[in-house]
């Protein structure tokens, strides 16, 4: 389970150190993919590739086309993640999210997966969710 909001830096390598509370979670390799919202998606490997095989059947059953699957594959990579909790974000999943070496991210947790963002990029999508979800505004009064 991914939750939290943390606030990391790409080193001058594209590396990125993953907080500690996923490591053990994700294990010694994850896979990145494309994002819809301009961000990077990490998922475990189990996850990953069971998701793939329903990719898979649902292409054979023709609920899903090839071109699409394809897309999916195409936009994904499987990366290892160092001894110090870092894996390498290449330069096409960088330019894909806005980031560059030695720059501020967020990583996000949404339950089932981690998404890596540029921070400006997550901030206007975080305000889109609560404008979505209004929380209650209270007016506490010291009297």
């Amino acid at each position: 389970m991914f939750v939290g909001v943390h606030d990391r830096q790409l080193d001058d390598k594209g590396r990125c150190a993953l907080p500690s509370s996923y490591r053990s979670t994700l294990g010694e390799r994850c896979y990145l993919s494309l994002g819809d919202d301009g961000c990077v998606t990490i998922r475990t490997a189990e996850d990953f590739e069971a998701h793939a095989r329903e990719l898979i059947e649902a292409q054979r059953r023709g609920d899903l086309s090839l071109a699409r699957r394809r897309a999916i594959a195409t936009n994904s990579v499987s990366v290892a993640i160092d001894k110090q909790g870092r894996f390498t974000l290449d330069e096409r999943f960088r330019r894909h999210a806005g980031l560059e070496s030695g720059a501020p991210v967020v990583i996000a947790g949404t339950f089932d997966a981690i998404e890596l963002w540029r921070p400006e990029r997550f901030h206007a999508i975080e305000a889109e969710g609560r404008a979505e979800e209004p929380t209650r505004q209270w007016e506490d009064s010291d009297d």
